[in-house]
């Protein structure tokens, strides 16, 4: 990790997996599984095993921060802790594709992590899938909506220790994976057995998923 804090204060091209456009910002700290960047007036948070290339920008513009304290706190930086510590703050999840979401985190479990969006509602997110984080300024609100419109802490569901035991759970109810991008991603969950999913979809077909490469769940 030493050759990426040699970058520490350089504004760089961070170019990430399952995320088209790379990212260019100023490198503002570095953990032990986690890069920080402030890009466009606000901080990302990305896990290290997405990174694809870094370069550092040439003739690049200033990327101070204009005294911008970052909204989470960055004593002892890593993954799970910035998830932990945006829990309550406003935040942008980035999942790969199209799939972004705009909410809260709310509980953080061994391999996965729920996120309450006003859209969506409650959603089970796979740690290893998130592209990035970024919080939104103090106080601010999904949509602009009043606290009265939705609950920042909403009721928690009973939640097992790792996903596939979660899945469990829904098993002959119906979900929704990856916020229905596909539809043979949306269906009645019939099994999970041995991280192969089992889902039948809407015209009657079986479809079989393997758990790694569901990015979210939850339920219409």
């Amino acid at each position: 990790m030493e050759s990426i804090r040699s970058l520490l204060g350089k504004t760089i091209e961070l170019k990430i997996s399952g995320y088209k456009i790379p990212i260019i910002g100023e490198l503002i700290d570095v953990g032990s599984d986690i890069l920080v960047l402030y890009s466009e007036n606000k901080y990302i948070y990305t896990p290290v095993h997405h990174l694809q290339h870094m370069k550092v920008m040439e003739e690049a513009e200033d990327s101070s921060q204009d005294n911008k304290e970052p909204v989470l706190d960055h004593a002892h930086i890593s993954f799970r802790k910035m998830l932990m510590n945006a829990r309550g703050i406003f935040t942008e999840i980035h999942l790969g594709g199209a799939s972004s979401i705009h909410g809260y985190v709310t509980s953080i479990m061994n391999d996965y992590f729920l996120f309450y969006s006003p859209v969506h509602h409650t959603i089970y997110i796979p740690l290893h899938h998130v592209k990035y984080l970024s919080p939104y300024p103090p106080n601010m609100t999904p949509y602009d909506l009043s606290d009265s419109h939705f609950p920042v802490q909403p009721g928690t569901p009973a939640l097992s220790r790792n996903l596939e035991q979660q899945l469990e759970k829904f098993q002959n109810g119906l979900v929704v994976f990856d916020l229905g991008e596909s539809p043979l991603k949306a269906g009645l969950l019939k099994k999970v057995d041995s991280h192969i999913i089992e889902l039948i979809e809407a015209g009657g077909q079986t479809i079989l998923l393997h758990t790694d490469h569901i990015k979210s769940i939850h339920l219409p």
